[in-house]
């Protein structure tokens, strides 16, 4: 991570009008998951009693979880080269350094290997090779599944979830005593699962809404949030009520708060442009870990 915020102060100064927002920087040098993946740690090793998480589990999940979002990126550069003019922010800060995110990716996965070997217990790697068998599943989908211009990829973005739900949760569970079974059934890991789903495909349903100048498709899309959010937020809700013993309560609440966020972010998407609701959505992850904190102080 330092030697990324190095190469940043080391980039040749750009001219006032291609001068981005300085809220953009996390998200064109793709932090900002990283730093909704550690934070989200916290919150399931809080949850599942984990008495001490090593350092070394947030900055490998910090380290592994970059690498894989500016490979995609720089994957979706790749696949989609003669639409330059169409690319993302993000994905054109990727394509216009990408020498450099050459060097820094496989630099990254070689600290997060070493830190992984020498600073967590052996037991994360049978979690850990199911998480890389899912990687590359992800992988795999993204550069032989096509996408035309009416075209969302659910698929994509289905597997892109459950890889960070999981990738985030195992660490935590692994310091844990309970056995694998148990996180595959884990209500806590099932419902984050599907609030990333739905976080990452929220920005491929307003792109497409975006795009759109038939009142139908934007309505469509906008249905396609709601409905998932609202029973994922009322999960969350049952969930948090049925806790008698007041343990995974402030958990769901934070779920139940990134779900009413997105909901929200979803109705008024039209007051943002596509950038801004691109952080807006991993604001809408940050946001519930406060809640979990003060909910789990009351």
């Amino acid at each position: 991570m330092l030697a990324i915020i190095a190469w940043l102060m080391d980039l040749p100064p750009v001219v006032p009008s291609e001068r981005k927002p300085f809220w953009l920087i996390p998200n064109m040098l793709s932090l900002d998951a990283p730093l909704v993946a550690m934070s989200w740690l916290y919150v399931f090793a809080k949850t599942w009693g984990v008495q001490y998480l090593p350092w070394a589990a947030y900055v490998s999940l910090g380290l592994v979880v970059w690498l894989i979002y500016a490979s995609d990126r720089l994957l979706d550069v790749s696949i989609r080269n003669g639409e330059a003019e169409q690319l993302a922010v993000r994905h054109q800060f990727h394509r216009k350094h990408k020498r450099k995110f050459y060097i820094l990716i496989p630099l990254a996965g070689l600290i997060a290997l070493i830190i992984v070997v020498k600073g967590l217990q052996s037991t994360i790697y049978s979690y850990a090779f199911i998480g890389g068998l899912m990687v590359a599943g992800f992988f795999v989908v993204s550069i032989f599944s096509t996408k035309g211009p009416d075209e969302l990829p659910y698929a994509k973005n289905i597997i892109a979830g459950v890889c960070f739900a999981y990738g985030t949760t195992m660490l935590a569970f692994a310091y844990t005593s309970f056995e694998m079974k148990e996180l595959l059934h884990s209500s806590e890991l099932i419902c984050f699962s599907v609030l990333c789903i739905l976080n990452i495909s929220a920005i491929d349903l307003w792109e497409h809404a975006y795009s759109s100048s038939d009142l139908e498709v934007k309505a469509s899309d906008e249905l396609s949030l709601t409905l998932p959010l609202t029973l994922l937020g009322a999960a969350s809700l049952i969930f948090a009520v049925k806790d008698d013993g007041l343990t995974t309560r402030p958990f769901f609440y934070a779920i139940l708060t990134g779900a009413a966020l997105l909901q929200i972010l979803n109705r008024t998407r039209q007051r943002f442009s596509m950038e801004a609701l691109r952080v807006l959505a991993d604001v809408a992850l940050i946001v519930p870990i406060f809640v979990f904190l003060v909910s789990s102080r009351a």
